[in-house]
């Protein structure tokens, strides 16, 4: 039986995961949607519309077309209104004294909206040293250990490597982007990307597998989507199915 996500916020000290795992229970959503939208306004509408449904949003900042300073404090007004978590999806993957600057100045400022950050492993434990050495209170971030896509070479002994760093730095790393889980620690949280309701494959090499499978068979914790659902004849319709289908499958777990 797994535990609750509660229970697992009373097993961490890690403050937003705290604050994630009560989220989960409240809105009763493991859902995070992928706005891979290109217009800011786009974006704001979905946030607004699907907000109420997920657990976290997850943006990719870098490809608006439209950018403006006050994106990222629209955005966190969303976030409050509906109580969810930004997660920009950034993929640091540079030394730490680099991905420091790529995420506290530049033109996005990221640190100052976005709750949940991620990177790639591959430049060693500097990165996180770097990205933490200007993270906000309260933040967080996730390590790369799989990916969906055809051909990935994050899995086996990467993964495994993902969770060892990981553990060296429980004040900071809460979770992974892995196809399953990979830890029993109750603070670290997976999010699995590439979820749809059917199997199937893009012409890029995205491979999507389904919710049972995400859920049920690899215990994995918040399933992300994104087309499915943005690209929906109703994309609200759509969330709340993803949703109640993935909060029905925890259940089941914890029974």
């Amino acid at each position: 039986m797994e535990l609750s996500f509660l229970k697992r916020a009373s097993l961490t000290r890690h403050l937003l995961a705290q604050k994630l795992f009560k989220i989960l229970e409240d809105k009763k959503s493991t859902l995070s949607v992928a706005l891979d939208l290109t217009s800011q306004s786009e974006l704001l509408k979905m946030a607004d519309l699907l907000g109420p449904y997920i657990c976290v949003l997850k943006t990719h900042v870098d490809i608006l077309d439209d950018y403006t300073p006050s994106f990222g404090e629209k955005l966190r007004k969303l976030a409050d209104k509906h109580n969810f978590l930004i997660f920009e999806d950034r993929k640091f993957a540079d030394i730490g004294q680099t991905v420091s600057l790529q995420y506290s100045r530049g033109i996005y400022h990221i640190a100052e909206w976005a709750h949940i950050i991620n990177a790639h492993i591959v430049p060693g434990p500097g990165i996180i040293e770097g990205l933490k050495s200007v993270a906000p209170k309260g933040s967080g971030l996730l390590l790369l250990a799989e990916m969906s896509s055809s051909g990935t070479l994050a899995k086996g002994a990467y993964a495994k490597k993902a969770v060892e760093m990981a553990k060296a730095q429980p004040d900071y790393v809460f979770g992974f982007i892995s196809l399953k889980k990979l830890s029993s620690i109750p603070g670290l949280i997976h999010f699995t990307p590439g979820v749809k309701l059917q199997k199937g494959k893009d012409s890029l090499g995205q491979r999507y597998r389904t919710v049972d499978e995400i859920i049920a068979k690899n215990r994995s914790d918040i399933i992300i989507v994104g087309r499915d659902i943005t690209h929906a004849s109703n994309p609200k319709a759509q969330a709340i199915l993803y949703r109640d289908k993935a909060w029905s499958l925890y259940e089941k777990m914890r029974a």
